[in-house]
């Protein structure tokens, strides 16, 4: 805790602060705690190391998961902005990349250090993009999304390019990017709690009525897509740094 506000760093450094299972598990488990914590004004997630979070760990993807939500929103558990009452600010400080972007389309606020770095890499690695895409819609600008989606990793925007395409509010020095996203969530913290939350939900409740649909949609996309060759071929050929096969189909 830094006074009111609860900074989450996502610590896998040696992956690049990738998501698997027991991450998500973790964080899933955190945000029930900290929903029941009345002292919590505002919440700061960033990345140890290098990176913030490089999206899902190839080896979870090749392999089988652990478990599978039913709908979009089970399956973002391990996302805050739904779950908590109070705001979020995302402190990108390296790459964001596939479901990294999920934190950022998730927080109430994003600010990136310069070094920071955006792609969407899922179908380079025989991977739908379907979650991201949706919850930055009413985000960011549509051409450049499209871009990230069907590039790929070939798609990569610095932080400059992000603020441009309102993916992310504001650009800082890497030495400043905590500090910054500290005051954002003090000065947050000293509004009233209470017409905070109701303003927010809002906003929130605004978001999730017209994206709930087609975020179920994109669920059950990628899930029905895990079938396919393409969606364990891409993340093996990640793992063994060669090119993919694709299937012909």
């Amino acid at each position: 805790m830094s006074g009111s506000t609860l900074v989450v760093t996502l610590n896998r450094p040696d992956r690049a602060n990738a998501l698997d299972d027991e991450l998500m598990d973790a964080l899933a488990g955190l945000w029930t705690a900290a929903a029941a914590n009345r002292s919590i004004r505002c919440v700061v997630v960033t990345g140890a190391g290098r990176a913030f979070c490089s999206g899902a760990d190839a080896s979870m993807l090749a392999g089988t998961r652990r478990a599978l939500g039913d709908t979009a929103w089970e399956e973002l558990d391990f996302l805050p902005g739904h779950r908590l009452a109070v705001p979020v600010v995302a402190a990108v400080n390296g790459v964001c990349a596939g479901g990294g972007l999920h934190f950022v389309a998730d927080a109430d606020i994003s600010v990136a250090a310069r070094s920071a770095r955006f792609l969407d890499p899922h179908v380079s690695v025989g991977n739908v993009t379907a979650l991201e895409p949706v919850m930055l819609r009413l985000r960011m600008r549509v051409d450049v999304l499209t871009r990230m989606v069907l590039l790929g990793r070939e798609e990569v925007l610095d932080a400059a390019a992000a603020e441009r395409a309102e993916l992310v509010s504001e650009v800082v020095p890497d030495d400043e990017l905590l500090p910054r996203a500290l005051a954002l969530a003090a000065a947050v913290g000293r509004n009233s709690p209470e017409a905070v939350r109701l303003s927010r939900r809002v906003l929130r409740s605004f978001e999730e009525r017209l994206l709930g649909a087609d975020l179920d949609l994109g669920w059950e996309l990628v899930r029905r897509h895990r079938a396919h060759p393409d969606a364990t071929e891409g993340p093996q050929a990640f793992l063994d740094k060669r090119p993919p096969r694709w299937s012909a189909d």
